[in-house]
């Protein structure tokens, strides 16, 4: 995958045209480390193209955000909510982050921690027709 840099956020040169804020590099690393349960469980199904032979990257930064999925070849974002995003701040700071990956062509499928415990096969089945 080829970049090529703009002050500070470098291009990403595989999906449509992004940008991303090069100081969130470790960051994300990190978090690719270091992944939530729901995170972890989830990935397991998603990995290796596992769905429709789609590549799908985990933690991926866009913008001045860190996605916790991102597959470019469908331009669609997929969002795990804990219990931090069901308060009325964590309300708002979404609404902001989604209308911002929207305004660059992409879809955003949010789905709960709770609901990848509960009932894994369904959103696995929810991503893949959302592909």
């Amino acid at each position: 995958m080829g970049k090529e840099n703009k002050g500070g956020l470098e291009r990403i040169r595989e999906g449509p045209m992004l940008f991303y804020n090069t100081k969130l590099k470790r960051r994300s690393q990190e978090l690719r480390r270091n992944m939530t349960d729901a995170e972890r469980v989830l990935w397991s199904r998603l990995r290796g193209k596992q769905l429709k032979g789609l590549q799908i990257y985990r933690q991926r930064i866009i913008g001045n955000y860190i996605v916790d999925f991102y597959c470019p070849r469908s331009k669609l974002v997929i969002e795990l909510d804990g219990g931090e995003h069901y308060t009325d701040e964590g309300y708002k700071e979404d609404k902001i982050r989604d209308e911002y990956l929207q305004s660059l062509g992409l879809r955003v499928l949010r789905i709960s921690d709770r609901d990848v415990f509960e009932n894994l096969d369904g959103c696995v089945q929810r991503i893949y027709e959302s592909l």
